[in-house]
């Protein structure tokens, strides 16, 4: 095989593992994370950092309660495309700052993007000076979140749950 090309390794149950408690509590350490798996504590650390490096993971702060922050608005996108160009379209819609989220859609949309902005002005700048102009976007359908009931900031999890 060539050495040149690199295959990305599979994610195996020690890894599902590790996340799972990752995911629970970032701030868990590598020892108590082993004591629960049933690996060394090094194992658990080559395991973290080989995830961080091949860019599977990366461990950061995210606020739990997002109602706590007072000014920002969070709306919903439902973007029709060019389907010849939807893949394109999609990473470029993707690439905004003020996008958290944006995912090709089977349905109504062909991409679904959660924004959050600072005030109702900037969304319409966002939506007519920054999406429309992206060349393949026909139409953007706008929502506003007006109460926050859940936000799970685990939603994104790649592990099963096991219970």
């Amino acid at each position: 095989m060539d050495s040149r090309i690199m295959k990305k390794r599979e994610i195996d149950d020690v890894d599902r593992k590790i996340l799972e408690h990752l995911s629970r509590d970032a701030r868990m350490s590598n020892r108590e994370i082993a004591s629960h798996i049933g690996v060394t504590e090094g194992t658990v650390r080559g395991r973290i950092k080989q995830l961080q490096k091949e860019k599977i993971i990366k461990i950061t702060a995210v606020m739990s309660t997002p109602q706590q922050a007072s000014n920002y608005i969070m709306a919903y996108m439902g973007i029709r495309a060019d389907l010849n160009r939807l893949k394109e379209v999609a990473e470029q819609i993707a690439e905004f700052e003020f996008v958290r989220f944006a995912a090709t859609m089977l349905g109504r949309y062909d991409i679904l993007a959660f924004v959050v902005v600072s005030s109702g002005n900037e969304l319409l700048d966002v939506v007519n000076d920054q999406v429309m102009r992206v060349d393949g976007v026909r139409h953007v359908e706008t929502t506003l979140a007006v109460q926050s009931l859940k936000y799970d900031y685990r939603w994104g999890r790649i592990v099963d749950r096991e219970d």
